[in-house]
């Protein structure tokens, strides 16, 4: 391992805001991933067991890894002296558009079909929303399967605008086109990248994703993992940590149902709760896919604090947490540790931070750290993804009464 600065693999490196370490190599990126997450989780909670080595990506000739965002997005912004259209990223740190003309760290296809959609718009002199969203344009977002195999475009816009036919239907008449095509319009400021309503106007509604075990049906604005290989390094570490006799599983922040299906599918009983229904739609969707026995599964529409009461005193052997990157609400932790409490507990957190405020509070409760895994999810940034797998020490503690029935929730979304 080497801190020796190399040279980044994409031009725009330094100005992008999308990567910051690509003049690190990769061994010692996963070295200082490792240090940090350990030296965090450690100044809040002693006593743990060391960070495991960080599961990196696949690297290339170069040694470094590529083209493993397969939920690519770029922003559109005016040209110099506000002429004409470019098309990038935010520089770092800022609100600039830095224009690029390559981004190796997402999908290639996503790529083609990006920079192709870029110069008809160009060619069409289509302009960009802007900052007061006078102009059209906004983003575009590419998602693809892991394999390149599949891919659906998204362009956001203010207005559905008489310019971007000609625009859009030299894309889809290209060797570039992407196997379904939406439009979005999104004319209100907001943080959101997209809008309420969406027009299918070409092909398929979701790309096929094969890459983390069973198939997952994704849409350009469902919330799937960025990076699926990397997801399915977190489904493995989960299924690993979770003992196949286990009878009943509670996936608290269980999305579309990264970790449903595989559990649901190993045997296990799984109740699934999610605050987008729209993800829940999914999961339903990805049981029919997949022909899982929805018998097995529940999967309720709700939010987490407000549907963990409903459960009264229904035992699971194991709880996934898989929370948002401001983790989970206090009230979750106690309803969790304190009322629940499972044998074994799987927390997956992409905010590390939130987690090394979390952990005191479970240990307090009564539960130790098995293990920490580090997951590489975004390789040339600072941020790594933890897996802490947990153990009820009081492991002889009488358990709730009612055990065997799955609640319907009046949330459910059956």
């Amino acid at each position: 391992m080497t801190d020796t600065p190399v040279v980044p693999g994409c031009r725009h490196a330094g100005r992008c805001g999308g990567c910051q370490w690509q003049h690190v190599a990769y061994p010692a990126q996963l070295a200082r991933k490792r240090q940090a997450l350990d030296a965090l989780l450690r100044a809040s909670t002693p006593h743990l067991p060391p960070v495991s080595p960080v599961i990196g990506m696949p690297v290339g000739d170069d040694g470094m890894p590529w083209h493993f965002r397969h939920k690519s997005a770029f922003v559109f912004g005016p040209g110099p002296g506000g002429r004409g259209l470019v098309m990038g990223h935010y520089a770092t740190g800022g609100r600039e558009i830095v224009p690029v003309e390559e981004c190796p760290v997402q999908s290639a296809r996503a790529n083609r079909i990006a920079f192709r959609l870029r110069d008809e718009l160009v060619k069409g002199r289509v302009s960009a929303a802007g900052e007061d969203l006078s102009g059209v344009v906004r983003h575009l977002i590419v998602r693809t399967s892991a394999d390149d195999r599949d891919a659906v475009a998204m362009l956001v816009v203010t207005r559905n605008a008489g310019e971007l036919k000609r625009p859009i239907r030299a894309l889809l008449a290209s060797d570039e086109r992407p196997d379904g095509f939406f439009l979005n319009i999104h004319d209100m400021p907001s943080s959101f990248m997209v809008g309420r309503e969406t027009l299918r106007l070409d092909g398929h509604a979701q790309v096929r994703e094969r890459a983390t075990g069973p198939t997952f049906l994704v849409s350009p604005t469902a919330f799937f993992q960025t990076n699926p290989t990397a997801a399915a390094t977190l489904v493995r570490l989960v299924l690993d940590a979770i003992d196949p006799a286990t009878r009943n599983v509670l996936d608290l922040y269980s999305g579309s149902g990264l970790f449903t299906l595989p559990l649901l599918a190993r045997g296990h009983r799984v109740l699934a709760v999610e605050e987008n229904a729209r993800a829940i739609t999914d999961a339903h969707r990805n049981l029919e896919v997949n022909r899982l026995d929805p018998r097995g599964a529940r999967l309720v529409a709700g939010r987490v604090e407000q549907v963990l009461p409903d459960l009264g005193r229904t035992v699971f052997d194991a709880v996934v947490l898989d929370p948002p990157r401001q983790g989970c609400a206090p009230t979750v932790i106690r309803q969790v540790f304190e009322h629940v409490r499972p044998a074994r507990a799987v927390y997956v957190s992409c905010g590390p931070e939130s987690l090394a405020g979390e952990l005191p509070r479970i240990v307090a409760a009564g539960y130790r750290v098995a293990a920490v895994h580090a997951v590489d999810m975004f390789p040339h940034t600072p941020h790594v993804e933890a897996v802490v797998v947990l153990d009820r020490v009081d492991t002889t503690a009488p358990a709730p009464e009612k055990r065997a029935t799955m609640p319907r929730s009046r949330r459910s979304h059956a």
